[in-house]
């Protein structure tokens, strides 16, 4: 079972057990789920299960304190992530913001369950606002940065998804049309000119002989698309992705 990344908010538990409880009132004594020590000892990667159980008695005890059904929530969250309880992780979390919503630790810890959700958006809106509560918090800025990132190259990767390595208003021969027509082929083409584009660079880097060599195999290849295209036998989505081939065992060796 994969494992819930380690985020600062284990480092900020440790603090908070080492803090002095809240003092309780006589008859709230008798009620063991009054104290939160038991459950915040609990915060080992290796005992998920039992800080979920010791955290539940003290965030339903009617007498638990505001200061300690937070840290219960936090807990209990935790443990819920790195179990991969995504949902209860986020109600716990969400609990916990809403009896205080300045916690920059527990921001980026909902943050990256968001992300596991696999909704990007409203973790780089937790990242964000731990940032804004703590500009130098080194968890959620290094994970706004990576999904920043991750967001970009998806958009990139949108913008041209279907489209291929030429201008599809100016194709004028059936094989151009069809290449137009059907995405994965225009995704191939634009691969199949990517690679090549890449290897004429690093040939032109002192490689006369093996540039001459890739620029003739690839027009052997676009004349061969270009006049079979539509005959007897021949397979385009084959062709192109044997070229894709040919060039990636180029671009290895």
């Amino acid at each position: 079972m994969q494992r819930f990344p380690a985020t600062a908010l284990l480092l900020a538990f440790a603090a908070l057990i080492c803090a002095p409880a809240l003092a309780t009132t006589p008859d709230a004594i008798d009620d063991p789920t009054i104290d939160p020590a038991p459950c915040l000892a609990a915060v080992n990667p290796d005992e998920a299960e039992r800080t979920i159980t010791l955290c539940s008695g003290l965030i339903a005890s009617k007498r638990t304190e505001r200061d300690d059904r937070i840290k219960g929530l936090i807990a209990r969250g935790s443990a819920f992530a790195r179990t991969q309880q995504i949902d209860r992780a986020l109600v716990d979390y969400d609990d916990a913001l809403r009896l205080d919503p300045k916690q920059p630790d527990v921001l980026n810890a909902r943050g990256e369950v968001w992300r596991l959700k696999g909704d990007r958006p409203k973790a780089l809106a937790d990242f964000s606002a731990a940032l804004k509560l703590q500009p130098d918090h080194v968890g959620a800025r290094t994970n706004h940065k990576a999904l920043a990132t991750e967001l970009e190259q998806l958009g990139v990767q949108k913008a041209i998804d279907g489209k291929p390595s030429f201008d599809c208003r100016r194709a004028r021969r059936a094989v151009e049309k069809a290449i137009c027509a059907d995405r994965d082929l225009a995704n191939l083409d634009r691969e199949v000119h990517v690679m090549y584009q890449r290897l004429l660079q690093d040939y032109a880097k002192g490689r006369p002989a093996e540039l001459q060599a890739l620029k003739r195999a690839q027009d052997k290849f676009l004349a061969r698309r270009n006049t079979a295209y539509g005959k007897p036998g021949y397979d385009l989505r084959a062709a192109m992705k044997g070229r894709l081939q040919q060039l990636s065992g180029v671009d290895a060796h």
